[in-house]
C-alpha cells in the first residue's frame, strides 16, 4: 500500500513529562513541573515537520487518568488543532501511580497507521521497550520511524536499548528544548510546592457578610434562643456561636465542622488553605460587620445551607429562603443543555475556579426574577444545598472531584465555590453600575 507523504507524532505523556521532571526537578513526579501544553504541542509540530520535511497529519497524546476521566489538561489538549488524546487508566498500587493500557493503545495506533498507509513517517516520543513489536511492524509496512528521547538526568539512560537500535532515526530533546514549555516549580526548600496566592479567593473569604444575611442570622439565633429557653436548655452566649464542645457538637447543640484542614495544598493546584488565606485578609471597610474567617472558610469547604448552626429543625423542612431558589437544571431548556455541553467540550478548560464561574454565569443569566440573587446573597458565603450539589456534579464532569488517596480534594472545592461567588459578585456589580456618561445621583 502506498503511504501518504505526511508525518504523525505519537507521544507517551508519562515518559515525556516524567523524564522532563527528572531532568528539571530531580524526580519523575509530574507535580514538580508546570507545563505550557499549547506551547509544547506547537514545538512538537514544528520539530516533526522540520526533521521529516513533511506536513503533520496529527499528534496523538497518550496518557493515563483516574477511571479514564479526562483531567483539565486533557480537556485543553483535545480541543487543540491536530491533537487527539487517548487515555488509559491510572491506578494506585503500593503508594505509586501506574498507567494501564497506554502502551497497548500506542502499539495499536502505531501498527494501524502503518498498515493503512496513513503516513510515511512516524515520530515516537517514548522510552518503553514494550513498543518494540509495534515499531518493527511499522517498519515492515514501509514507514520510517523516528525515535525521540528526553535528555536524561545525571547521565541516566531513560530509553530502551532495543528501541534505540531498531529506530530509523533518533534525536534527543535537550534541556534547552524542554525548558521552552516546561518549568520546574520553585519549592523553596519545602517538600511540596507552596500555594500560589489567589487574591480573588482571599477577598471572598475575608469579605463582610451582607447586612441582610447578618439580620437573618441574628433573627434565627434569637428564635433558637427562645426555643431553647422554652425547652429549659441553656442559651448559648455570643462567644459560644460555632464553638465545638469536647464531644464535637456546637455549644448550641448541633454538630458542625470548624473548617480546619491539616492537609497540605495539593501539588499543582495552587489553591490556598484557610491558614494561607488568613494572612491575605485586608481591613474591612469602616463600620462593616465582618464574617468570622473560620466561618467563611468552612462554608467554601462544606458549602450548604444545611451547615448553618442555627438552621431550623429537620422536621421543619428546607429553609424558606432557599426553597424558592430554582436549580440550574430547572432553568435550562433542552436547547440550552446542548449549547452548555458544546461549550464545556470546546472552551471550558476545567480549572476549578473557572468551573464555578461558568456555572454561576449560566444560573444568573437564566433567572426569571433577579430577586433570587438577593435571596442568595443573604446566605453568603454558603450555597444552598440543592444548587451546591448541582455545582459539584457539574465539576465532576471535568475530573475535579476524582478520589485521591480515598479523599476528595478539598482545595478544588474552595476554588469551585470561590469562582461561583466571584461571578455572582462581578455580575451583580455590573448590573448596578451607572450607565457610561451618567453623572452623580442628585441628593
Amino acid at each position: 500500500m502506498e503511504h501518504v507523504d505526511r508525518c504523525v507524532v505519537l507521544v507517551d505523556a508519562g515518559y515525556l513529562l516524567g523524564a522532563a521532571a527528572s531532568l528539571l526537578a530531580g524526580e519523575p513526579a509530574r507535580s514538580r513541573i508546570t507545563v505550557d501544553h499549547a506551547g509544547l504541542i506547537q514545538q512538537l509540530r514544528q520539530r516533526a515537520e522540520a526533521e521529516t520535511a513533511l506536513p503533520l497529519l496529527r499528534i496523538y497524546w497518550f496518557d493515563g487518568a483516574p477511571d479514564r476521566v479526562p483531567q483539565p489538561e486533557h480537556r485543553r489538549l483535545r480541543v487543540m488543532p491536530r491533537v487527539t488524546v487517548r487515555l488509559g487508566a491510572l491506578t494506585r498500587s503500593d503508594g505509586r501511580w501506574a498507567q494501564k493500557g497506554v502502551d497497548a493503545a500506542m502499539h495499536t495506533e502505531l501498527t494501524e497507521l502503518a498498515r493503512n498507509g496513513a503516513c510515511s513517517d512516524i515520530v515516537l516520543v517514548t522510552g518503553d521497550g514494550d513498543l518494540l513489536p509495534g515499531l518493527m511492524s511499522a517498519k515492515e509496512h514501509g514507514v520510517a520511524v523516528h525515535l525521540w528521547a528526553v535528555q536524561a538526568a545525571d547521565g541516566d539512560y531513560n530509553q530502551s536499548e532495543d528501541l534505540v537500535a531498531e529506530a530509523d532515526e533518533r534525536r534527543v530533546l535537550d534541556r534547552t528544548w524542554i525548558t521552552r514549555a516546561v518549568r520546574a516549580k520553585d519549592l523553596t526548600g519545602s517538600c511540596a510546592p507552596p500555594p500560589a496566592p489567589r487574591p480573588e479567593i482571599a477577598a471572598i473569604l475575608s469579605a463582610p457578610l451582607p447586612e441582610s444575611a447578618l439580620a437573618a442570622s441574628a433573627e434565627r439565633a434569637a428564635e433558637a434562643a427562645a426555643a431553647a429557653a422554652r425547652n429549659g436548655a441553656s442559651t448559648p452566649g455570643p462567644g459560644d456561636h460555632g464553638r465545638l464542645r469536647p464531644d464535637g457538637h456546637a455549644a448550641g447543640g448541633e454538630r458542625v465542622d470548624d473548617g480546619a484542614d491539616p492537609t497540605p495544598t495539593t501539588p499543582g493546584r495552587g489553591v490556598p488553605t484557610p491558614k494561607d488565606l488568613a494572612g491575605l485578609r485586608g481591613p474591612a471597610s469602616p463600620g462593616a460587620a465582618t464574617t468570622p474567617f473560620a466561618q467563611g472558610a468552612s462554608a467554601l469547604r462544606w458549602s450548604s445551607d444545611r451547615g448553618w448552626i442555627e438552621r431550623p429543625a429537620p422536621s421543619l423542612g428546607e429553609p424558606a429562603e432557599t426553597a424558592s431558589l430554582p436549580t440550574l437544571a430547572a432553568l435550562t431548556s433542552a436547547e440550552q443543555r446542548w449549547a452548555d455541553r458544546e461549550e464545556d467540550i470546546t472552551t471550558v478548560g476545567g480549572d476549578p475556579f473557572e468551573v464555578g464561574q461558568v456555572f454561576a454565569r449560566r444560573w444568573m443569566e437564566r433567572l426569571p426574577e433577579q430577586n433570587h440573587v438577593q435571596k442568595l446573597s443573604t446566605l453568603y458565603p454558603r450555597i444552598p444545598h440543592r444548587i451546591d450539589g448541582e455545582l459539584l456534579r457539574y465539576a465532576a464532569r471535568f475530573g475535579l472531584l476524582a478520589h485521591k488517596d480515598d479523599q476528595i480534594d478539598e482545595h478544588d472545592r474552595y476554588a469551585i465555590r470561590a469562582g461561583f461567588w466571584r461571578e455572582i459578585d462581578v455580575r451583580t456589580a455590573a448590573e448596578h453600575a451607572p450607565a457610561p456618561g451618567a453623572g452623580p445621583a442628585t441628593p
